[in-house]
């Protein structure tokens, strides 16, 4: 049997480019042999002020960042924490 070990990736991206981070996490889960446990996140009030080179012309809104953290396990042998 093997030694489960929790670990955390945390991903970070901004609102305006949702699709590119869930991309993103979905690329990582496909290449690893993760177990995922808990996904939770973050989105900040605001990022930046409004001026001309992203105004409402532009964007609607000016983009926040954003964050999430899995917490997944690895039953890998080569997770094997050290004796």
């Amino acid at each position: 049997m093997g030694c489960a070990m929790y670990q955390v990736k945390i991903f970070k991206g901004v609102e305006s480019n949702l699709s590119g981070l869930e991309k993103e996490v979905n690329t990582w889960l496909a290449e690893t042999n993760a177990r995922v446990v808990q996904v939770f996140g973050n989105l900040a009030p605001l990022s930046g002020e409004r001026n001309e080179g992203n105004s409402l012309a532009a964007y609607p809104y000016v983009a926040s960042d954003m964050m999430l953290v899995v917490l997944y396990e690895m039953t890998d042998a080569k997770h094997k924490p050290p004796d």
